[in-house]
Protein backbone atom coordinates (compact mmCIF):
# COMPACT_ATOMS: atom_id res chain seq x y z
CA UNK A 1 0.00 0.00 0.00
CA UNK A 2 0.96 3.55 -0.79
CA UNK A 3 1.63 5.97 1.62
CA UNK A 4 -0.97 9.42 1.62
CA UNK A 5 0.32 12.25 3.28
CA UNK A 6 -1.96 13.94 5.34
CA UNK A 7 -1.04 17.56 4.07
CA UNK A 8 -4.12 19.02 5.32
CA UNK A 9 -4.43 17.49 8.15
CA UNK A 10 -0.94 18.80 9.12
CA UNK A 11 -1.63 22.47 7.55
CA UNK A 12 -4.21 22.29 10.15
CA UNK A 13 -2.70 21.57 13.29
CA UNK A 14 0.51 23.60 12.08
CA UNK A 15 -1.58 26.86 12.30
CA UNK A 16 -4.07 25.71 15.19
CA UNK A 17 -2.16 23.86 17.24
CA UNK A 18 1.43 25.27 16.99
CA UNK A 19 0.30 28.52 15.89
CA UNK A 20 2.92 28.85 12.97
CA UNK A 21 1.50 31.78 11.97
CA UNK A 22 2.25 33.80 15.31
CA UNK A 23 5.80 32.13 15.25
CA UNK A 24 6.25 33.71 11.56
CA UNK A 25 5.41 37.10 13.60
CA UNK A 26 8.63 37.17 15.18
CA UNK A 27 11.86 38.44 13.02
CA UNK A 28 13.36 35.34 14.08
CA UNK A 29 10.53 33.09 12.16
CA UNK A 30 9.43 35.58 9.61
CA UNK A 31 10.29 33.48 6.76
CA UNK A 32 8.02 30.45 8.23
CA UNK A 33 5.17 32.55 6.04
CA UNK A 34 1.96 30.21 5.06
CA UNK A 35 2.89 29.90 1.42
CA UNK A 36 6.25 28.13 2.73
CA UNK A 37 4.54 26.41 5.12
CA UNK A 38 1.94 24.77 3.09
CA UNK A 39 4.91 24.50 0.24
CA UNK A 40 7.11 23.00 2.52
CA UNK A 41 4.61 20.38 3.81
CA UNK A 42 3.26 19.05 0.57
CA UNK A 43 6.77 18.98 -0.71
CA UNK A 44 8.16 17.12 2.38
CA UNK A 45 4.92 14.53 1.76
CA UNK A 46 5.48 14.02 -2.30
CA UNK A 47 9.27 13.43 -1.02
CA UNK A 48 8.16 10.88 2.02
CA UNK A 49 5.56 9.05 -0.33
CA UNK A 50 7.89 9.21 -3.20
CA UNK A 51 10.88 8.67 -1.92
CA UNK A 52 10.86 6.57 1.52
CA UNK A 53 7.33 4.88 1.39
CA UNK A 54 8.47 2.37 -1.68
CA UNK A 55 11.65 0.92 0.48
CA UNK A 56 9.26 0.29 3.75
CA UNK A 57 8.60 -3.22 2.90
CA UNK A 58 12.05 -4.09 1.40
CA UNK A 59 13.21 -2.44 4.09
CA UNK A 60 11.03 -4.67 7.00
CA UNK A 61 11.87 -7.74 4.94
CA UNK A 62 15.21 -7.58 4.08
CA UNK A 63 16.48 -5.11 6.80
CA UNK A 64 19.93 -4.18 7.37
CA UNK A 65 23.04 -6.64 7.46
CA UNK A 66 26.27 -6.42 8.86
CA UNK A 67 28.68 -7.35 5.97
CA UNK A 68 32.84 -7.28 6.79
CA UNK A 69 32.28 -4.47 9.32
CA UNK A 70 30.15 -2.24 7.11
CA UNK A 71 26.15 -2.06 7.43
CA UNK A 72 24.25 -2.66 4.50
CA UNK A 73 20.92 -1.79 3.41
CA UNK A 74 18.38 -2.87 0.80
CA UNK A 75 19.13 -0.99 -2.93
CA UNK A 76 17.59 2.05 -2.84
CA UNK A 77 18.24 3.60 1.00
CA UNK A 78 21.51 5.19 -0.19
CA UNK A 79 20.04 7.09 -3.20
CA UNK A 80 16.59 8.07 -1.27
CA UNK A 81 18.93 9.40 1.82
CA UNK A 82 21.44 11.60 -0.80
CA UNK A 83 18.24 12.70 -2.32
CA UNK A 84 17.07 13.62 1.34
CA UNK A 85 20.29 15.63 1.95
CA UNK A 86 20.63 16.91 -2.00
CA UNK A 87 17.06 18.51 -1.23
CA UNK A 88 17.77 19.82 2.34
CA UNK A 89 15.30 18.86 3.84
CA UNK A 90 17.60 18.33 6.94
CA UNK A 91 18.31 21.79 7.65
CA UNK A 92 15.15 22.94 7.86
CA UNK A 93 15.32 24.25 11.43
CA UNK A 94 19.25 24.47 11.47
CA UNK A 95 20.99 27.58 12.39
CA UNK A 96 21.05 29.59 9.12
CA UNK A 97 25.14 30.24 10.42
CA UNK A 98 25.73 26.58 9.40
CA UNK A 99 23.72 26.47 6.23
CA UNK A 100 20.28 25.83 7.80
CA UNK A 101 17.60 27.74 6.92
CA UNK A 102 16.16 29.10 10.83
CA UNK A 103 12.36 27.83 10.65
CA UNK A 104 10.69 26.53 13.32
CA UNK A 105 11.83 23.20 15.11
CA UNK A 106 7.89 22.44 14.70
CA UNK A 107 8.43 22.43 10.45
CA UNK A 108 11.26 19.87 11.43
CA UNK A 109 8.66 17.71 13.16
CA UNK A 110 6.47 17.57 10.33
CA UNK A 111 9.36 16.69 7.77
CA UNK A 112 10.05 13.86 10.58
CA UNK A 113 6.31 13.07 10.76
CA UNK A 114 5.92 12.14 6.99
CA UNK A 115 8.99 10.18 6.48
CA UNK A 116 7.94 7.84 9.79
CA UNK A 117 4.69 7.56 8.60
CA UNK A 118 5.85 6.67 5.11
CA UNK A 119 8.90 4.33 6.33
CA UNK A 120 9.53 4.82 10.37
CA UNK A 121 12.96 2.67 10.47
CA UNK A 122 14.58 4.83 7.98
CA UNK A 123 13.68 7.78 9.88
CA UNK A 124 15.36 6.82 12.78
CA UNK A 125 18.27 7.96 10.73
CA UNK A 126 17.67 11.68 10.54
CA UNK A 127 15.84 11.83 13.45
CA UNK A 128 18.86 10.92 15.87
CA UNK A 129 20.78 13.46 13.81
CA UNK A 130 18.78 16.09 15.61
CA UNK A 131 19.93 15.37 19.06
CA UNK A 132 24.06 15.92 17.80
CA UNK A 133 22.87 18.83 16.41
CA UNK A 134 21.08 19.85 19.73
CA UNK A 135 23.99 18.78 21.90
CA UNK A 136 27.12 20.67 19.79
CA UNK A 137 25.14 23.88 19.05
CA UNK A 138 24.50 24.14 22.63
CA UNK A 139 27.81 23.08 24.71
CA UNK A 140 30.25 23.09 22.19
CA UNK A 141 32.91 25.06 21.44
CA UNK A 142 33.52 27.52 18.44
CA UNK A 143 36.03 24.88 16.84
CA UNK A 144 33.73 22.14 17.36
CA UNK A 145 30.51 24.12 15.83
CA UNK A 146 32.93 25.40 12.88
CA UNK A 147 33.83 21.41 12.23
CA UNK A 148 31.12 19.51 12.47
CA UNK A 149 27.85 21.55 12.56
CA UNK A 150 27.50 22.52 8.79
CA UNK A 151 27.71 18.75 7.90
CA UNK A 152 25.33 17.80 10.73
CA UNK A 153 22.90 20.12 9.70
CA UNK A 154 22.85 19.35 5.89
CA UNK A 155 22.61 15.60 7.18
CA UNK A 156 25.93 14.91 4.99
CA UNK A 157 27.26 13.72 7.94
CA UNK A 158 24.27 11.68 10.38
CA UNK A 159 24.85 11.51 14.07
CA UNK A 160 23.99 8.90 17.05
CA UNK A 161 23.53 9.15 21.02
CA UNK A 162 25.68 6.67 22.67
CA UNK A 163 24.64 6.07 26.24
CA UNK A 164 23.55 2.32 27.33
CA UNK A 165 25.63 -0.05 28.08
CA UNK A 166 24.81 -3.95 28.74
CA UNK A 167 24.94 -3.58 32.79
CA UNK A 168 23.63 0.39 32.29
CA UNK A 169 20.46 0.56 30.87
CA UNK A 170 18.37 3.26 32.31
CA UNK A 171 20.96 3.66 34.76
CA UNK A 172 23.23 5.97 32.89
CA UNK A 173 25.65 6.76 35.83
CA UNK A 174 26.59 3.04 36.13
CA UNK A 175 27.88 3.52 32.97
CA UNK A 176 31.64 2.03 32.28
CA UNK A 177 33.09 3.31 29.21
CA UNK A 178 36.31 5.32 30.09
CA UNK A 179 38.29 8.60 28.44
CA UNK A 180 41.29 9.06 29.39
CA UNK A 181 42.98 12.51 28.61
CA UNK A 182 45.59 12.77 26.12
CA UNK A 183 48.76 15.63 26.26
CA UNK A 184 47.05 17.38 23.43
CA UNK A 185 43.90 17.60 24.74
CA UNK A 186 41.81 14.98 23.19
CA UNK A 187 40.87 12.01 24.88
CA UNK A 188 41.13 7.99 24.30
CA UNK A 189 37.75 6.22 24.34
CA UNK A 190 37.84 2.06 25.90
CA UNK A 191 34.53 0.64 25.78
CA UNK A 192 31.08 -0.77 24.44
CA UNK A 193 27.88 0.49 23.95
CA UNK A 194 24.40 -1.12 22.72
CA UNK A 195 21.40 -0.32 21.39
CA UNK A 196 23.28 2.44 18.70
CA UNK A 197 20.39 3.31 16.38
CA UNK A 198 22.22 3.40 12.75
CA UNK A 199 25.40 3.34 14.54
CA UNK A 200 27.68 2.14 11.34
CA UNK A 201 26.31 2.02 7.59
CA UNK A 202 26.90 2.85 4.06
CA UNK A 203 24.33 5.48 3.63
CA UNK A 204 26.96 8.70 4.64
CA UNK A 205 31.22 8.85 4.23
CA UNK A 206 31.16 9.96 8.00
CA UNK A 207 28.89 9.44 11.30
CA UNK A 208 29.52 11.74 14.03
CA UNK A 209 29.13 9.74 17.47
CA UNK A 210 27.99 11.33 20.70
CA UNK A 211 29.76 8.92 23.60
CA UNK A 212 28.90 9.60 26.84
CA UNK A 213 32.31 7.95 29.09
CA UNK A 214 33.63 8.47 32.39
CA UNK A 215 37.47 10.43 32.84
CA UNK A 216 39.52 8.71 35.05
CA UNK A 217 38.66 10.11 38.69
CA UNK A 218 35.25 10.85 38.36
CA UNK A 219 33.10 10.66 40.69
CA UNK A 220 30.64 8.08 40.96
CA UNK A 221 27.30 7.65 38.95
CA UNK A 222 25.41 9.92 36.96
CA UNK A 223 27.88 13.12 38.74
CA UNK A 224 30.79 11.52 37.01
CA UNK A 225 29.80 11.19 33.10
CA UNK A 226 31.36 13.30 30.31
CA UNK A 227 30.14 13.70 26.94
CA UNK A 228 33.05 13.34 23.60
CA UNK A 229 32.66 13.65 20.19
CA UNK A 230 34.01 10.69 18.59
CA UNK A 231 33.94 10.48 14.41
CA UNK A 232 33.89 7.67 12.38
CA UNK A 233 36.87 9.19 10.36
CA UNK A 234 39.04 11.36 11.78
CA UNK A 235 38.40 15.04 10.35
CA UNK A 236 41.22 17.67 9.57
CA UNK A 237 41.59 20.99 9.68
CA UNK A 238 40.59 21.82 6.57
CA UNK A 239 37.13 19.78 6.69
CA UNK A 240 38.51 16.73 4.96
CA UNK A 241 38.73 13.36 5.98
CA UNK A 242 41.36 11.48 7.40
CA UNK A 243 42.10 8.02 8.93
CA UNK A 244 39.27 5.55 10.38
CA UNK A 245 39.23 5.73 14.01
CA UNK A 246 39.27 3.25 16.04
CA UNK A 247 35.44 2.43 16.39
CA UNK A 248 33.41 -0.19 14.78
CA UNK A 249 29.87 -2.26 14.68
CA UNK A 250 30.89 -5.66 16.03
CA UNK A 251 27.32 -7.04 16.02
CA UNK A 252 23.20 -5.94 14.68
CA UNK A 253 20.79 -6.72 17.03
CA UNK A 254 17.80 -8.95 15.67
CA UNK A 255 14.56 -7.46 16.92
CA UNK A 256 10.85 -7.33 16.68
CA UNK A 257 10.68 -4.43 14.75
CA UNK A 258 12.03 -1.23 12.77
CA UNK A 259 13.86 -3.88 10.52
CA UNK A 260 15.48 -1.19 8.29
CA UNK A 261 16.94 0.61 11.43
CA UNK A 262 20.53 -1.02 12.06
CA UNK A 263 20.80 -1.07 16.10
CA UNK A 264 24.30 -1.58 16.54
CA UNK A 265 26.70 -3.10 19.35
CA UNK A 266 29.19 -0.57 18.88
CA UNK A 267 33.08 -1.53 20.41
CA UNK A 268 35.53 1.63 21.06
CA UNK A 269 38.89 1.50 21.66
CA UNK A 270 39.58 -2.04 20.27
CA UNK A 271 43.15 -0.75 19.20
CA UNK A 272 43.47 1.74 21.99
CA UNK A 273 43.91 4.40 19.45
CA UNK A 274 39.63 5.71 19.80
CA UNK A 275 39.92 9.80 19.70
CA UNK A 276 37.14 11.91 20.81
CA UNK A 277 36.71 15.78 22.09
CA UNK A 278 35.12 16.49 24.99
CA UNK A 279 31.80 18.33 24.84
CA UNK A 280 31.50 21.39 27.58
CA UNK A 281 33.03 20.40 30.76
CA UNK A 282 34.15 16.88 32.49
CA UNK A 283 31.39 15.58 34.68
CA UNK A 284 28.62 18.05 32.59
CA UNK A 285 27.62 15.17 30.11
CA UNK A 286 23.97 14.39 32.48
CA UNK A 287 23.34 18.09 31.42
CA UNK A 288 24.47 18.00 27.39
CA UNK A 289 22.45 14.38 27.43
CA UNK A 290 19.46 16.72 28.56
CA UNK A 291 19.57 18.49 25.49
CA UNK A 292 19.76 15.88 23.25
CA UNK A 293 17.24 13.63 24.89
CA UNK A 294 14.49 16.65 24.78
CA UNK A 295 13.94 16.67 21.75
CA UNK A 296 14.27 13.13 20.70
CA UNK A 297 11.87 12.44 23.30
CA UNK A 298 9.59 15.02 21.49
CA UNK A 299 10.76 13.02 17.85
CA UNK A 300 9.80 9.46 19.60
CA UNK A 301 6.53 10.61 20.71
CA UNK A 302 6.02 12.01 17.01
CA UNK A 303 6.70 8.29 15.91
CA UNK A 304 3.42 7.53 17.66
CA UNK A 305 1.64 9.62 15.45
CA UNK A 306 3.98 8.39 12.59
CA UNK A 307 2.86 4.89 12.84
CA UNK A 308 -0.83 5.65 13.88
CA UNK A 309 -1.09 7.50 11.07
CA UNK A 310 0.15 4.24 8.65
CA UNK A 311 -1.90 1.99 10.35
CA UNK A 312 -4.85 4.21 9.85
CA UNK A 313 -4.47 4.41 6.10
CA UNK A 314 -3.81 0.81 5.61
CA UNK A 315 -6.86 -0.20 7.98
CA UNK A 316 -9.52 2.05 6.54
CA UNK A 317 -8.51 1.01 2.81
CA UNK A 318 -8.75 -2.77 3.66
CA UNK A 319 -12.21 -1.64 5.32
CA UNK A 320 -13.36 -0.33 2.20
CA UNK A 321 -12.15 -3.18 -0.10
CA UNK A 322 -13.00 -6.05 2.37
CA UNK A 323 -16.73 -7.60 1.90
CA UNK A 324 -17.96 -9.35 4.57
CA UNK A 325 -21.31 -10.60 5.60
CA UNK A 326 -24.73 -8.17 5.39
CA UNK A 327 -24.95 -5.14 7.41
CA UNK A 328 -27.19 -5.76 11.09
CA UNK A 329 -30.45 -5.22 11.03
CA UNK A 330 -30.95 -4.44 6.98
CA UNK A 331 -33.74 -5.58 4.66
CA UNK A 332 -30.60 -6.50 2.07
CA UNK A 333 -29.26 -9.36 2.70
CA UNK A 334 -25.90 -9.14 0.72
CA UNK A 335 -22.44 -8.63 2.02
CA UNK A 336 -20.95 -5.30 2.14
CA UNK A 337 -17.58 -3.55 2.87
CA UNK A 338 -17.22 -4.30 6.87
CA UNK A 339 -16.37 -0.21 6.85
CA UNK A 340 -19.96 -1.07 7.14
CA UNK A 341 -20.53 -2.43 10.46
CA UNK A 342 -20.91 -0.66 13.43
CA UNK A 343 -17.87 -2.44 15.61
CA UNK A 344 -15.29 -2.03 12.28
CA UNK A 345 -16.49 2.39 12.71
CA UNK A 346 -15.90 2.74 16.27
CA UNK A 347 -12.63 1.04 15.73
CA UNK A 348 -11.60 3.05 13.15
CA UNK A 349 -13.17 5.98 14.56
CA UNK A 350 -10.85 5.50 17.46
CA UNK A 351 -7.96 5.10 15.24
CA UNK A 352 -8.66 8.65 14.16
CA UNK A 353 -9.37 10.25 17.02
CA UNK A 354 -5.66 8.48 19.03
CA UNK A 355 -4.23 9.82 15.63
CA UNK A 356 -5.32 13.58 15.39
CA UNK A 357 -5.27 13.94 19.27
CA UNK A 358 -1.66 12.64 19.53
CA UNK A 359 -1.24 14.81 16.27
CA UNK A 360 -2.61 17.97 18.52
CA UNK A 361 -0.30 17.18 21.21
CA UNK A 362 2.86 17.33 19.23
CA UNK A 363 2.38 20.28 17.25
CA UNK A 364 0.85 22.21 20.63
CA UNK A 365 3.87 21.09 22.28
CA UNK A 366 6.56 21.81 19.14
CA UNK A 367 5.00 25.29 18.99
CA UNK A 368 6.15 25.94 23.03
CA UNK A 369 9.45 24.57 22.24
CA UNK A 370 9.28 27.39 19.61
CA UNK A 371 8.15 29.87 21.79
CA UNK A 372 10.38 29.17 23.88
CA UNK A 373 13.19 29.90 21.45
CA UNK A 374 12.20 33.28 21.60
CA UNK A 375 12.50 34.14 25.25
CA UNK A 376 9.50 33.09 26.30
CA UNK A 377 10.02 31.49 29.81
CA UNK A 378 6.12 30.45 29.99
CA UNK A 379 6.20 28.73 27.25
CA UNK A 380 9.71 27.34 27.71
CA UNK A 381 8.44 25.83 30.77
CA UNK A 382 5.43 24.52 29.58
CA UNK A 383 7.11 22.76 27.03
CA UNK A 384 8.78 21.09 29.67
CA UNK A 385 5.91 19.81 31.26
CA UNK A 386 4.42 18.53 27.76
CA UNK A 387 7.26 16.80 26.97
CA UNK A 388 6.65 13.43 29.27
CA UNK A 389 2.96 13.79 27.79
CA UNK A 390 3.78 13.49 24.31
CA UNK A 391 6.77 11.05 24.78
CA UNK A 392 4.53 8.85 27.07
CA UNK A 393 0.93 9.03 25.52
CA UNK A 394 2.08 9.48 21.85
CA UNK A 395 3.90 6.07 21.98
CA UNK A 396 1.42 4.27 23.88
CA UNK A 397 -1.44 5.83 21.21
CA UNK A 398 1.06 4.08 18.48
CA UNK A 399 0.51 0.57 19.75
CA UNK A 400 -2.78 0.68 20.37
CA UNK A 401 -3.67 2.27 17.11
CA UNK A 402 -1.74 -0.12 15.50
CA UNK A 403 -3.36 -2.92 17.31
CA UNK A 404 -6.66 -1.91 16.23
CA UNK A 405 -5.57 -2.28 12.45
CA UNK A 406 -4.01 -5.08 12.67
CA UNK A 407 -7.85 -5.99 14.42
CA UNK A 408 -9.80 -4.59 11.62
CA UNK A 409 -7.86 -6.82 8.84
CA UNK A 410 -9.16 -9.76 11.13
CA UNK A 411 -7.00 -13.16 10.44
CA UNK A 412 -5.16 -11.70 7.35
CA UNK A 413 -3.49 -8.92 9.56
CA UNK A 414 -1.76 -11.59 11.70
CA UNK A 415 -0.21 -12.90 8.32
CA UNK A 416 2.91 -10.36 7.31
CA UNK A 417 1.81 -10.03 3.84
CA UNK A 418 -0.81 -7.49 4.27
CA UNK A 419 1.42 -5.16 6.02
CA UNK A 420 -0.78 -4.16 9.73
CA UNK A 421 1.68 -6.83 11.30
CA UNK A 422 4.16 -4.59 10.45
CA UNK A 423 3.30 -1.46 12.28
CA UNK A 424 2.43 -3.65 15.60
CA UNK A 425 6.01 -4.51 15.36
CA UNK A 426 7.46 -1.08 14.76
CA UNK A 427 5.32 0.49 17.16
CA UNK A 428 5.78 -1.37 20.15
CA UNK A 429 9.53 -0.15 20.77
CA UNK A 430 8.68 3.22 21.24
CA UNK A 431 7.54 3.08 24.58
CA UNK A 432 10.80 1.76 25.59
CA UNK A 433 13.46 3.80 23.84
CA UNK A 434 14.58 7.55 24.96
CA UNK A 435 13.74 6.85 28.15
CA UNK A 436 10.57 3.82 28.97
CA UNK A 437 7.23 5.53 29.25
CA UNK A 438 7.11 4.44 33.09
CA UNK A 439 10.72 7.16 33.57
CA UNK A 440 8.68 9.49 31.85
CA UNK A 441 5.49 9.43 34.21
CA UNK A 442 8.21 9.38 36.93
CA UNK A 443 9.81 12.31 35.14
CA UNK A 444 6.04 13.95 35.14
CA UNK A 445 5.33 13.89 38.77
CA UNK A 446 9.16 14.14 40.40
CA UNK A 447 10.69 17.16 38.41
CA UNK A 448 8.16 18.46 36.06
CA UNK A 449 4.94 19.05 38.89
CA UNK A 450 7.15 21.12 40.55
CA UNK A 451 8.14 23.52 38.34
CA UNK A 452 7.57 27.41 39.89
CA UNK A 453 6.24 25.57 42.70
CA UNK A 454 3.55 24.04 40.30
CA UNK A 455 2.53 27.03 39.34
CA UNK A 456 3.76 25.80 35.23
CA UNK A 457 1.40 22.58 35.76
CA UNK A 458 -1.47 24.67 37.44
CA UNK A 459 -1.75 27.54 35.03
CA UNK A 460 -2.03 24.65 31.71
CA UNK A 461 -5.09 22.88 33.42
CA UNK A 462 -6.52 26.08 34.25
CA UNK A 463 -6.52 27.29 30.51
CA UNK A 464 -8.12 23.71 29.62
CA UNK A 465 -10.73 24.32 32.64
CA UNK A 466 -11.43 27.84 31.11
CA UNK A 467 -11.52 26.98 27.62
CA UNK A 468 -13.81 23.98 28.17
CA UNK A 469 -16.60 25.97 30.20
CA UNK A 470 -16.54 28.13 27.64
CA UNK A 471 -17.51 25.95 24.93
CA UNK A 472 -20.23 23.81 27.72
CA UNK A 473 -17.66 20.75 27.51
CA UNK A 474 -18.25 19.50 30.98
CA UNK A 475 -16.44 16.46 31.52
CA UNK A 476 -13.34 18.04 29.80
CA UNK A 477 -13.24 20.88 32.08
CA UNK A 478 -13.83 17.64 35.15
CA UNK A 479 -11.19 16.01 33.59
CA UNK A 480 -9.11 19.57 33.81
CA UNK A 481 -9.96 20.05 37.46
CA UNK A 482 -9.12 16.53 38.52
CA UNK A 483 -5.61 16.59 37.08
CA UNK A 484 -5.02 20.09 39.26
CA UNK A 485 -6.08 18.48 42.44
CA UNK A 486 -4.24 15.13 41.69
CA UNK A 487 -1.02 17.25 40.93
CA UNK A 488 -1.91 19.69 43.90
CA UNK A 489 -2.14 16.10 46.17
CA UNK A 490 1.77 15.12 44.67
CA UNK A 491 3.54 18.05 45.21
CA UNK A 492 1.57 18.96 48.87
CA UNK A 493 0.62 15.26 50.83
CA UNK A 494 1.87 12.31 48.29
CA UNK A 495 4.69 10.41 49.80
CA UNK A 496 7.20 9.74 46.53
CA UNK A 497 6.40 5.81 46.60
CA UNK A 498 2.75 7.01 46.12
CA UNK A 499 3.53 9.59 43.32
CA UNK A 500 5.46 6.95 41.87
CA UNK A 501 2.91 4.45 41.79
CA UNK A 502 -0.14 6.68 40.28
CA UNK A 503 2.45 8.39 37.93
CA UNK A 504 1.26 6.58 35.04
CA UNK A 505 -2.59 6.73 34.95
CA UNK A 506 -2.06 10.50 36.02
CA UNK A 507 0.30 11.09 32.75
CA UNK A 508 -2.35 9.40 30.97
CA UNK A 509 -5.43 12.03 32.34
CA UNK A 510 -2.87 14.69 31.91
CA UNK A 511 -2.37 14.03 28.00
CA UNK A 512 -5.99 13.41 27.25
CA UNK A 513 -6.98 16.66 28.71
CA UNK A 514 -4.25 18.41 26.97
CA UNK A 515 -5.10 16.39 23.51
CA UNK A 516 -8.62 17.00 24.16
CA UNK A 517 -8.32 20.63 24.94
CA UNK A 518 -6.64 20.82 21.33
CA UNK A 519 -8.81 19.01 19.29
CA UNK A 520 -11.75 21.17 20.72
CA UNK A 521 -9.74 24.33 19.11
CA UNK A 522 -9.20 22.36 16.46
CA UNK A 523 -13.20 21.71 15.83
CA UNK A 524 -13.95 25.25 16.67
CA UNK A 525 -11.47 26.54 14.06
CA UNK A 526 -12.79 24.26 11.62
CA UNK A 527 -16.17 25.96 10.86
CA UNK A 528 -13.92 28.68 9.40
CA UNK A 529 -11.80 26.80 6.69
CA UNK A 530 -14.61 25.10 5.14
CA UNK A 531 -14.25 22.09 2.85
CA UNK A 532 -13.62 18.16 4.57
CA UNK A 533 -12.20 19.40 8.01
CA UNK A 534 -15.25 21.50 8.78
CA UNK A 535 -17.15 18.03 8.28
CA UNK A 536 -14.41 15.90 10.01
CA UNK A 537 -13.27 17.80 13.08
CA UNK A 538 -16.69 18.37 14.75
CA UNK A 539 -17.09 14.48 14.65
CA UNK A 540 -13.84 13.30 15.23
CA UNK A 541 -13.43 16.33 18.69
CA UNK A 542 -16.18 14.99 19.83
CA UNK A 543 -15.89 11.05 19.61
CA UNK A 544 -12.77 11.99 21.69
CA UNK A 545 -14.24 14.33 24.22
CA UNK A 546 -17.48 11.84 24.65
CA UNK A 547 -15.16 8.50 24.89
CA UNK A 548 -11.71 9.24 25.85
CA UNK A 549 -12.17 12.19 28.14
CA UNK A 550 -14.64 9.87 30.13
CA UNK A 551 -12.32 6.90 30.55
CA UNK A 552 -9.78 9.08 31.57
CA UNK A 553 -11.52 10.36 34.19
CA UNK A 554 -12.19 6.93 35.26
CA UNK A 555 -8.14 6.84 36.27
CA UNK A 556 -8.56 9.09 38.89
CA UNK A 557 -8.37 6.94 41.89
CA UNK A 558 -5.75 4.78 40.04
CA UNK A 559 -3.91 7.96 40.39
CA UNK A 560 -3.88 8.87 43.82
CA UNK A 561 -3.07 4.93 45.15
CA UNK A 562 -1.78 3.83 48.90
CA UNK A 563 1.37 2.37 47.27
CA UNK A 564 1.21 -0.55 50.41
CA UNK A 565 -0.53 -2.51 47.99
CA UNK A 566 2.19 -2.53 45.80
CA UNK A 567 4.92 -3.88 48.54
CA UNK A 568 2.38 -6.21 50.50
CA UNK A 569 3.81 -9.41 48.84
CA UNK A 570 7.52 -9.96 48.99
CA UNK A 571 9.45 -10.00 45.99
CA UNK A 572 10.00 -13.28 45.99
CA UNK A 573 5.98 -14.17 45.99
CA UNK A 574 4.89 -11.60 43.84
CA UNK A 575 7.44 -13.44 40.97
CA UNK A 576 6.84 -16.74 41.92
Amino acid sequence: MSYTPSTAEQVFALRVNAGIEELAQSERFATASPDMVEAIVNGIGQFAAGEFAPLARVGDTEGARLIDGMVRLPAGYAEAYQAYVDQGWNAISGAEEFGGQGLPFTLAACVLENLGAANMGFSLLPMLTVGAIDAIEKHGSEGQKAMYLAKLISGEWPGTMNLTEPQAGSDVGALRTIATPTADGKYLLKGTKIYITWGEHELAENIIHLVLARTPGAPAGSRGISLFIVPRFHVNADGSLGAKNDVKAVSLEHKLGIHASPTCVMSYGDNDTCIGELIGAENEGLKCMFTMMNSARINVGAQGVMVAEAALQRASAYARDRIQSARAGSADKSPVAIIEHPDVRRMLLRMRALTEGARALLYYTCGQVDRGTLSDTNAAARADVLVPLIKAWGTDIGCEVASLGLQIHGGMGFIEETGAAQHYRDARITPIYEGTNGIQAADLVTRKLGLEGGGVFAALMAEIVRDANSNREEQLADLGCKCAEIGAWMISDARLDDKLAGSVPFLEMCAVAVAGWQLLRQSIAAASVGGALSKTKPIVAEWFLGNLVPAALGLRYSAMPDADLLYALDAETLAG
